[in-house]
């Protein structure tokens, strides 16, 4: 049996942080109350030190090890909030950090890992990848291997984060937050089931990156054979042996989210929450709005990192668009003559539609003729929007096509 951290082991955790950790924001968000029909808040872990609250996980581990320990340095393996936390911490308490990242890590987080005083080692295409090198480095040199999620003393630094939501908000119901190896979920489940056994711990991963689901139905970690998604925070290929007992017993559900649910939640965070959330940092808020587990309010969502690089931020923002309808991309076919440009932009621009681009194609094989097309990229006011100003096009005598629309 494996033996779960825990409420004693939060709070000295808690204790170990006093000073070194801030207390995170809790605020109110309005468009998920609205579309919850109740109460619901955001835990702002986006704003810790370090940009996540990996860092709170981080310190208690390296706080713990022995002065000797602590001398011989600490090695860890992450996409980048983990490599932050650890390389923070390892600073604040005077040892020396290595950090094994996958080679395609965001660089700002690569960046701001080095910042912090860490020597970076970039290896392999995965987190569980880096892993293993970070693991193989711990071997060779003696240093002391900093699991990201899959240790009692990680797990009860995260769970900090609970102690601090039920004192903000006494009558919350539900927490939900997102989940990759599953250490802050786990954190969060041995605090407010200690305290509150009536509130509901639910659990979000991307479903490009769902270890969770299929390891829960076998009853044992199960590695997936591949993944992909744009939460690289929570891209872990399978669940930890520790986390997954407390994910198994403590946790009552495990939900998934869509890349464009993930895109429309940070979209939705800019805009009218003005947040600056990393997309694992904004799966929770996606399963509200996509209604992908039923909540009972007062809710509180997790908004676990703000690390995001701002070249994936501009993708993601123009995803998130599509997704929700506000940003077409499509081709007219029409007669090539002088004018007729003009004239199709007036007709958009007639009907409240802001074009971003556009560019002539005459090389296609399939045009007859004297015919040109037009693709556009344009924005608008949602999917009513654009739905009216496609029709108006075609009951104009356009041929529309659409390549991707969302």
């Amino acid at each position: 049996m494996t033996e779960l951290v825990g409420l004693a082991d939060v709070q000295a955790a808690r204790e170990l942080l006093a000073g070194v950790t801030r207390t995170t924001p809790l605020e109110p968000s309005r468009p998920l109350s609205a579309a919850l029909g109740g109460p619901v808040w955001c835990k702002c872990e986006n704003v810790q030190r370090a940009g996540s609250y990996k860092v709170r996980g981080a310190y208690v581990r390296i706080a713990r090890l022995s002065p000797r320990q602590r001398a011989g340095g600490v090695v860890a393996a992450s996409a980048g909030n983990h490599a932050q936390g650890v390389a923070l911490a390892a600073g604040l308490l005077g040892t020396d950090a290595t950090v094994f990242m996958p080679v395609g890590a965001p660089l700002p987080k690569v960046a701001a890992t080095k910042g912090y005083g860490a020597r970076i080692e970039l290896v392999g295409s995965t987190v569980d990848e880096s892993l293993v090198a970070a693991q193989d480095f711990a071997e060779r040199t003696g240093a002391t291997f900093i699991h990201p999620f899959d240790h009692p003393d990680v797990i009860a630094g995260q769970g900090t984060v609970a102690l601090e939501i039920l004192e903000q908000c006494p009558e919350v119901r539900t927490i939900v937050t997102g989940v990759g190896g599953g250490g802050l979920v786990s954190g969060i489940a041995v605090a407010a089931k200690a305290l509150r056994p009536d509130v509901r711990v639910i659990g979000v991963q991307a479903s490009g990156a769902a270890a969770y689901p299929p390891s829960l139905l076998a009853g044992e970690p199960v590695r997936l054979p591949s993944f992909a998604t744009i939460a690289d925070g929570i891209a872990v290929g399978r669940p930890g042996e520790l986390t997954f007992a407390h994910v198994r017993k403590l946790v009552d559900d495990v939900v998934t989210v869509s890349e464009e649910d993930i895109s429309r939640a940070l979209l939705m965070l800019l805009e009218r929450g003005k947040q600056v959330v990393e997309p694992a940092g904004a799966v929770g808020v996606a399963a509200l709005l996509a209604g992908a587990v039923e909540v009972e309010t007062p809710a509180v969502a997790v908004l676990s990192g703000g690390n995001i690089d701002p070249l994936l931020m501009l993708r993601v923002i123009e995803h998130g668009l599509a997704a929700a309808g506000r940003y077409l991309r499509f081709t007219v076919r029409c007669t090539d003559r002088p004018g007729q440009l003009a004239s199709l932009l007036s007709q958009i621009a007639e009907h409240r539609g802001n074009v971003v681009d556009v560019e002539h194609q005459r090389q296609n094989p399939h045009l007859r003729l004297g015919e040109v097309e037009v693709a556009l990229s344009v924005e608008t006011r949602g999917s009513e929007h654009s739905d009216t100003l496609i029709s108006a096009l075609r009951a104009s005598g356009y041929e529309v096509f659409f390549a991707e629309r969302g």
